[in-house]
């Protein structure tokens, strides 16, 4: 594992994002997405006031983050849990409400590595997918199981993908002969069925497929509907939340909870806007904030990344 492969994206801009809501003694910041435990340990360090709750659903991410993050002992608290499983995760841990929140959305660089998790469409591998491999269907029983409408709607809705059904009849035919297992086999019958135009535009011609096959494999957006909002709700006053997002889909959803959250919602034309209806968030970004070139030469994995920073301004009034 070459270490400039787990360079934390945009680390510096979500470290300076969080650090108002962070700088006073006795903050809690939860990291959502711990994987290899880097923007963890750089909010430990930098605010070393702070105490951190780090989620992850991946044993062995939460395995090699405990010993990169065992330096802190006691300040560092790491879950077993998925993201939208905050709330219960805060309250077992009798914590009402947090100062502050970080979102990495992009799939764990060691799940990406790892050829055997069947993530990477660059080698052959087993089509599994799951970042929690105790738990739920993999991609090949997606493949080889879901009905032809079915896969066809998760390519378009999660991979973008425009030739999905040309993608999918070809699945359909092929895992008639026999069922798929390994990733080689779909990349090569992708590549098979794209038109040439397609081919020639953005990258590996099966990247959109995986995609869409790794967010319905780990139920990634409907996870992430409920996690966003969970977490807003989650922050005291003058808290801070920052969310790194890497395809639009994502993006998207964070940036309708943010504006939905910082909007005033009073019914028009009263003089005086009542405290219930004013905005429970105030933007910290103007719109989504990109890598610098310095940054995406240096990472690749930062080059699609998104970032989105709100600050919440008051109570939810019931």
């Amino acid at each position: 594992m070459s270490n400039s492969r787990h360079v934390p994206v945009m680390l510096q801009r979500c470290l300076d994002l969080l650090a108002p809501a962070l700088e006073r003694p006795g903050a809690v910041v939860v990291d959502c997405t711990l994987g290899l435990g880097g923007h963890s340990e750089a909010l430990l360090a930098r605010f070393p006031e702070a105490r951190l709750i780090a989620l992850d659903r991946d044993k062995e991410a939460l395995r090699l983050s405990g010993e990169r993050l065992a330096p802190f002992g006691e300040r560092a608290d790491l879950v077993h849990a998925v993201y939208d499983e905050l709330p219960d995760v805060l309250d077992r841990l009798g914590l009402p409400k947090v100062d502050g929140v970080l979102f990495d959305l992009g799939v764990s660089s060691m799940q990406l590595d790892e050829a055997d998790r069947g993530f990477a469409y660059a080698q052959d591998a087993p089509l599994d997918m799951r970042m929690d491999q105790t738990t739920g269907i993999s991609a090949a029983e997606v493949l080889n199981t879901y009905p032809p409408g079915e896969l066809v709607r998760i390519l378009r809705a999660y991979g973008e993908e425009k030739q999905a059904k040309r993608i999918v009849s070809a699945i359909v035919r092929e895992r008639d002969k026999e069922p798929f297992s390994n990733s080689a086999r779909l990349v090569e019958l992708i590549r098979d069925s794209l038109p040439q135009a397609a081919k020639r535009t953005g990258g590996n011609p099966a990247k959109r497929t995986f995609q869409a096959l790794r967010i319905e494999v780990n139920g990634e957006l409907t996870v992430l509907e409920r996690a966003i909002p969970a977490a807003v709700k989650a922050l005291a006053v003058n808290g801070r939340i920052a969310v790194l997002s890497y395809h639009s889909l994502e993006d998207r959803l964070v940036k309708q909870v943010f504006a939905a959250g910082a909007a005033n919602t009073a019914p028009p034309g009263l003089p005086v806007v009542p405290e219930r209806y004013q905005p429970r968030l105030k933007l910290l970004t103007r719109g989504a904030e990109l890598p610098t070139e310095e940054e995406i030469a240096e990472n690749r994995r930062a080059a699609p990344a998104r970032l989105r920073g709100a600050q919440r301004i008051r109570e939810d009034t019931e």
